[in-house]
Parts: C-alpha cells; structure tokens; sequence
C-alpha cells in the first residue's frame, strides 16, 4: 500500500471541497473572474499584487457560503449576488494580508507572503485597498441593510485583533475570552456570508436568523479546528508553519485545557515556547503528545463538533433543497478537515 505524502493528503482536501462545492461550480468560476476583472486596476502594484493573491489559492468558502444560502429558495443566481461573493472574499484576503503584517508571518498558502515579498508598506496599503474596494463595490448596491451588515462586520473583526493583541503571551487567556476572540476575527464573516445570501436570496427575517445563526456557529467550529491543525498538522499540508500560534504567543484552545489543568511543569513549557519564539528549550513533538496524552486535543475536537452541530441544527427550520443539503455536509468537512 502507497503510504500518502503530505503534498497529495493536501490536494485530496482539495479536491473534497471541490467536490463539496459542485452544485455551485460555475457560479464560482464566475466570481473569480469578477475578482480577477476588479484587481486588475491600471495601478500596476495593485494588479500585479492581486494577481498574486488570487493565484495563491484558496478554497473560496466564505464566497460559497454566500451562493448557497442564496440559491435555497429557487432564485437564480444574479449579477448582484456574484459581486456581493466577491466582497465578502475581498474582506477575507485583506483580514490575510494585514494579519500576515502583524504576525510577521513569511508564508502563506505554501508561498512567500504578500509582506515578504512586497515589504510591509506596501502590504498595509495593499490590505486598505481590498477593504475599499470591497466596500466601493458593496455600495454600488445600494442596499443599507447590507453596508450596516458589512460595517458592523468590519468593526467586529478589527476589534478582534486588537483584543487579540492584548492576550499576545497571556497563558491564563480563559474560554470565554478566547471564543469571543474567535467571533469576532473568523465566525462573524461566515454570519455575515450566510446572513447576506439570505438576504439576497428572499430569506424572512426569521430565514435569516437562522443562517446568520448557522454561520456563526459553523465560523467558531472552523477556527477551532484551525486551532488544533496548528499543533497536529505540518507545513506543507498548513501551507504555513506549523505550531505557529504559540511562537507568536497565541494560547488557543487546546492550550487553555492544558493550563486549566493546572500542571507547574507544562505551564512552564509554554512560557518557554512564548518567550523563545521557537521551540527551543521545548518540541514542538514533546508538547503535542502532552496536548494528545491529557485529551486536550480531543477536547478541543469535540467542542468544534459542538458548534458545527448547533450550526446543523439552525438549517433543520428551512426547506429541504439540495443547497440544504450541502451546508450540512460543509460542518461535516469542516470538523473533518486536514489543512
């Protein structure tokens, strides 16, 4: 038997969501050459850089967010709807382009980052042009009910990095403060996505209750798993390096079990890690059996499980439709996922 290398475990991820995605296929293919005829500015920095962003990839989940919950009353896919995918994927790429700037990250998505290769300047400027455009093009629209959505979202995830700042080598973060964190910086864009295609899509109040609902709560299961992927995956399936939260002195789930435990010497572990920046005095190996040895990791899997059930659980009040059908497999895959 053919043992998986790391590169072909990350295609059949891949190749999962393409599959997970199928029924939407060529309205996803049409939003990236919306993107594609938005980032091709007659700046030549900014064409080139959102070239670069585009060609890096991505799964394109907040955007298929969008086109499913807007095609779970019959309505045809619109013009109105391609753009407003491209703005919640406009948002998300600049959250990465800003966020790699504050971590000082050196890669993402297997490639040199936006900041290491354009130096950090242009990368902010680059992050501020992504957020206005999306919101020139959310404008455009004219529909207050989503600029007051989109604003609202944007306050939310610029204050979720600021707390998050705050808690930089904090290992007594608690739960609550690091889920409110995770609202705010990841689960409120998928609301956000679920919540406008809805919209969109001629969803009651009610109907949009529920998918704002299943967004927020499917958005906090991804980040946990992206939490835990940190420690159990490698970098060539993260496309980033792995174990990097707590190089930057970010102490995420798995690690707020550990600490609540109350062991001297492991607390000490991970102060060490924090103050090095690295896992010097302490593997990364050694740290993730204690994490798999003391059930923190499988903790931290089921509480994800947890919310991508009550995500499931807000779909149940809305018509059968194969759209349905796909938003409940997507909390399937995304507790299930490798990278």
């Amino acid at each position: 038997m053919t043992v998986p290398t790391e590169v072909s475990v990350r295609q059949q991820a891949e190749r999962t969501a393409d599959e997970l995605f199928s029924l939407i296929k060529e309205d996803l293919a049409e939003v990236e050459r919306e993107f594609t005829r938005h980032v091709s500015s007659h700046v030549q920095i900014v064409a080139e850089i959102g070239r670069y962003l585009q060609d890096g990839g991505g799964k394109r989940v907040r955007p298929a967010l969008l086109l499913l919950a807007s095609k779970l009353w019959g309505q045809p896919t619109t013009a109105h709807i391609i753009r407003m995918a491209v703005v919640v994927e406009f948002i998300h790429t600049a959250t990465l382009v800003h966020d790699d700037i504050i971590d000082g990250a050196d890669t993402r998505r297997g490639r040199p980052s936006v900041n290491a290769r354009w130096g950090n300047q242009i990368t902010v400027l680059m992050g501020d042009w992504l957020y206005m455009m999306a919101f020139e093009l959310a404008l455009g629209e004219r529909n207050f009910r989503i600029l007051d959505i989109l604003t609202r979202l944007t306050r939310e995830m610029t204050e979720g990095e600021l707390i998050q700042l705050t808690h930089i080598g904090n290992v007594r973060i608690t739960r609550p403060e690091y889920f409110d964190i995770v609202r705010r910086k990841t689960a409120y864009l998928f609301s956000a996505c679920t919540e406008i295609g809805g919209l969109l899509g001629g969803a009651s109040e009610a109907e949009q209750q529920r998918l704002r609902n299943y967004g927020l709560n499917l958005g906090i299961a991804f980040q946990v798993i992206d939490d835990i992927l940190d420690f159990t995956s490698t970098d060539h399936v993260l496309g980033k390096p792995a174990g990097n939260d707590l190089r930057e002195g970010k102490v995420t789930l798995p690690l707020i079990y550990l600490v609540e435990m109350g062991d001297t010497r492991t607390i000490e572990m991970i102060e060490s890690v924090i103050a090095d920046g690295d896992y010097c005095r302490v593997t990364r190996a050694d740290l993730v059996s204690i994490l798999e040895s003391r059930g923190a990791i499988e903790r931290a899997r089921a509480e994800a499980r947890e919310y991508a059930q009550r995500a499931c659980e807000c779909l149940d009040g809305l018509a059968a439709s194969p759209y349905r059908d796909v938003l409940y497999s997507l909390a399937r895959f995304i507790v299930e996922r490798r990278n």
